[in-house]
């Protein structure tokens, strides 16, 4: 299995940003059951206006996270540009016996967020000098969070639907697995983690424009009901580095809590469930 992610800047520190970076690029291997083997770095860097020192360091943490995923760094591309860009190419492999998919939820599947949302409002007050360090330590502590310990709780557990949540946020993702799937969804919002004061951005006006875009694009098949239009932000939140979405069957869910409990991931919410139907129902 393959994946490609990057992107430019959305922490300060130049460390962590390689950090995020790694993690984000590796989460697609994690979301198919994948094991990551290899990986080539993506660089676009403004040469004359950002010291190398900045790239180096953009980089050790690159390496920081590939070491955690057991993944070897073989090489890379760099170019010079006027806005920097980071980001890595994956290679890895999966057993086609226990590959996860996002066309395998079944109604009665419950659905399971492995980590809180919000990064992409955070982001964007980071840019606006708006977060607060809570936020920011809360933010980064979730975006360097490996998806290898839910993926492989997920593979114990015999999880055959997955997906990572991340550009489209959770809405964007958790749709197009119901339409891959040809069922609908139904999840409640009071369950869904939540980065702090997250609401209080998106009500702010705090909000991405990756984040706007998808909150129009995902009314076309979710019902809110009179849910407030803060947290319809939230739930349509454009995440960099988000966390993986399982729907398991009933029968294996407590299994599934217990193991993700155990194996310390920043969430094991169940959110909703997998119905007959199509589309999206919050409550």
């Amino acid at each position: 299995v393959q994946t490609v992610d990057f992107f430019t800047p959305i922490v300060d520190d130049p460390f962590d940003w390689g950090r995020i970076a790694a993690a984000n690029a590796l989460s697609d291997v994690y979301a198919m059951g994948g094991t990551p083997l290899t990986a080539l770095s993506i660089v676009g860097w403004p040469r004359d206006e950002l010291p190398l020192d900045l790239l180096a360091d953009v980089q050790r943490g690159s390496a920081e996270v590939l070491v955690e995923a057991e993944c070897t760094l073989i090489g890379g591309h760099s170019i010079d540009d006027r806005e920097p860009k980071f980001g890595l190419a994956v290679t890895g492999i999966v057993d086609p016996e226990r590959m996860m998919t996002n066309q395998a939820a079944r109604p009665g599947d419950r659905l399971v967020l492995t980590k809180p949302l919000g990064t992409g409002l955070i982001s964007t007050a980071i840019k606006r000098d708006r977060a607060t360090s809570e936020q920011i330590e809360a933010a980064v502590l979730v975006m360097t969070t490996l998806n290898r310990a839910a993926a492989d709780a997920a593979r114990t557990i015999g999880v055959q639907a997955a997906t990572d949540v991340t550009g489209f946020g959770l809405l964007g993702h958790l749709g197009e697995m119901v339409a891959a799937s040809g069922v609908g969804a139904r999840i409640d919002h009071r369950w869904v983690p939540l980065l702090p004061g997250v609401e209080a951005l998106a009500e702010g006006g705090v909000v991405p424009g990756g984040t706007g875009r998808n909150l129009t694009s995902v009314g076309e098949f979710t019902r809110f009901g009179d849910l407030a239009e803060p947290l319809r932000t939230v739930l349509a939140d454009a995440q960099t580095s988000g966390g993986l979405l399982f729907a398991v069957g009933p029968d294996r869910c407590d299994d599934l809590i217990a193991a993700l409990g155990e194996a310390g991931t920043p969430a094991a919410a169940v959110i909703g469930e997998i119905v007959d139907g199509e589309g999206i129902e919050v409550e």
